[in-house]
């Protein structure tokens, strides 16, 4: 085949592809957009197009494993007279047959050497060591037949020229004017950022002039959510504003979800037409992109932005330009900052709210500790509370009865922060308020379970609480249990006995039946209240304190013989054991010795 004549200075353009398939497509889109803004007509383009995709595709699929470093180089010239395009590739290569037909239908190989043949005018396959070229050529319309051949008047090239330079110049100047109505709306919105007050209002508002500046007729933009959903934040309307995605990919047939997870726009038109099922559906006889949005490697959502079918930028099946992508992306970015400032901003507050929460609690938890231990004929008592983090429902009372009695209480609240510290203050004026039944602590607790079931149920609460009532001139305990941990009890010999009376925990069911166990006090004994915070605390290596460390501790004899050593040695013994681990759970106990 006779090669055309070569016009002098033409526009050069390179492009370095990874040696991928999936990258074909986006320089084959770069091939385009060059070739389209020096005035080449679609039926030339879509041959290039073709032919170039055929070679890329060729050059990558034959090329060894050796050579999967090294990218594919693709270069195109365009002149008023020709296109060229030349494909690099490192693959062992072949001889390009003297004669190219179509192949036999059964034949797996050759429709791509007939491809490229039949829509360029020239194919030459160079051989080399260590790299090939495949260079293709394509005459421009107007200078195809004998004026071409003999290289056309030279006021008609020169004619062509300005004409193809004047198409360069007015699409430069229309992509300078989109980005100073693009700087001009991100300087506006930017000064207003410090006073956004609904980010939604705001959204609407930047992208309403993207549409007007793209020449777009819809968008939608979505934000992922904690959860794993993209929900709509912004919609220019209201049909648009459809239920949350799935990100997990269950939501197969969403062009939002695939630009989510594959990180790149995806494009749609009527080659590629939105699927029924897809929510972008109501308009689908549109074409446009979906873009995800990116803030460095924070995924912040996707902006999906069209316009009617048959109008948009020089591309056939594309609805903007590479200038007008531009903009959408510069948009896309300047709402996505926004958004993480909003969420940065929520929460702050959100933080603050829980530490006022928290400082709230504790003080209701302080408020419900003694300061001072009433003092018993022949016993002593000690009281120790230490809050995790987050302070919970935790506390102790003693309800002096007289010169020789007490009732010794101790709960926890199921749950934390200022919910459980208010149940536990309600608890505490309850038990307070019935000094006639606190010598029964079982029938104590039946009547607190009556008067908080309601509240305690309607919140999906429970408390756990043991009362044990304290007899010291006979030297016996009335123990009730409301689902707590056993009391433990030990005497001179060091054996440790464990009560445990029956009884739900406070607000399971309305007609809880609790029953009382009335144990003897030895001489020289030790008694321990507690909740479980003591026995579910950790260790470093994942180890639980545990019911027989404590058991152990209390029956071994302790150093101490006060109740105040006692309360000193297992606060330092719960110490040692949790050294560099973070409390998971309140501390609390109460410790009676004589």
């Amino acid at each position: 085949m006779p090669e055309p004549p070569v016009a002098s200075d033409p526009a050069l353009f390179k492009f370095s592809l990874g040696c991928d398939l999936k990258h074909v497509r986006q320089a084959a889109q770069a091939v385009h957009r060059f070739l389209s803004g020096h005035g080449c007509d679609e039926e030339t383009m879509m041959a290039c197009d073709l032919a170039l995709v055929e070679g890329c595709n060729n050059a990558i699929k034959y090329a060894p494993e050796t050579a999967r470093a090294q990218p594919v180089l693709l270069e195109a010239a365009c002149d008023p007279v020709r296109i060229e395009l030349r494909i690099t590739d490192h693959t062992a290569g072949f001889d390009w047959p003297a004669r190219v037909e179509l192949p036999d239908p059964e034949s797996e190989s050759g429709r791509g050497l007939y491809l490229m043949q039949s829509l360029m005018d020239y194919v030459q396959y160079q051989r080399g060591r260590g790299e090939n070229i495949l260079v293709m050529r394509k005459n421009r319309p107007a200078f195809t037949g004998p004026g071409a051949a003999a290289g056309g008047s030279e006021v008609e090239f020169l004619r062509h020229r300005v004409s193809d330079q004047e198409r360069v110049i007015n699409g430069m100047l229309d992509e300078l004017s989109s980005c100073y109505e693009s700087l001009s709306a991100i300087f506006r919105y930017g000064a207003q950022q410090g006073k956004i007050g609904d980010l939604k209002e705001f959204a609407l508002y930047l992208l309403t002039d993207l549409v007007h500046i793209v020449g777009a007729d819809w968008f939608v933009f979505r934000v992922a959510r904690e959860d794993g959903k993209l929900v709509v934040l912004a919609a220019s309307e209201p049909a648009l504003e459809a239920e949350p995605l799935d990100l997990s990919g269950q939501s197969a047939d969403s062009l939002e979800i695939e630009a989510a997870l594959s990180r790149r726009a995806v494009w749609f038109d009527e080659h590629r037409p939105l699927k029924l099922a897809d929510p972008l559906q109501v308009k689908l006889t549109s074409r446009g992109l979906v873009r995800p949005v990116f803030v460095g490697e924070n995924f912040v959502g996707t902006l999906a932005v069209g316009r009617k079918a048959g109008t948009g930028g020089g591309r056939k099946n594309l609805a903007f330009d590479a200038g007008q992508e531009n903009v959408v992306a510069t948009f896309a970015h300047f709402l996505a900052i926004q958004v993480l400032n909003s969420q940065f901003h929520e929460e702050q507050v959100r933080n603050q709210i829980i530490a006022r929460e928290v400082e709230i609690a504790g003080s209701i938890q302080q408020s419900l500790l003694l300061k001072k231990l009433p003092e018993l004929p022949g016993l002593e008592l000690a009281a120790h509370c230490r809050s995790a983090n987050q302070v919970g429902g935790d506390f102790y009372d003693v309800l002096k009865t007289g010169e020789q009695g007490a009732l010794l209480v101790i709960a926890d609240v199921m749950g934390k922060g200022v919910l459980a510290a208010m149940f536990a203050a309600i608890l505490r004026t309850v038990l307070r308020a019935a000094p006639e039944l606190t010598r029964q602590p079982s029938a104590l607790l039946t009547r607190v379970n009556e008067l908080m079931y309601e509240e305690l149920s309607g919140v999906d609460m429970f408390i756990t609480a043991q009362l044990v009532y304290v007899d010291a001139q006979a030297r016996r305990l009335v123990v009730g249990s409301a689902g707590h941990c056993p009391l433990l009890l030990a005497g001179e010999d060091g054996e440790v006995k464990s009560v445990s009376p029956e009884g739900m925990p406070l607000g399971i069911l309305p007609d809880t039946v609790f029953v009382d166990a009335m144990v003897e006090l030895p001489k020289r004994c030790r008694v321990l209240l507690y909740t479980d915070g003591l026995i579910e605390a950790l260790n470093a290596r994942g180890e639980r304190f545990g019911q027989d460390r404590l058991i152990n501790w209390l029956g071994r004899g302790p150093r101490s013989q006060t109740a105040g050593g006692l309360k000193q040695e297992l606060a330092e013994t719960l110490g040692e054991f949790q050294t560099k681990t973070a409390l998971n759970d309140d501390q609390t106990f109460l410790i009676m010795t004589g």
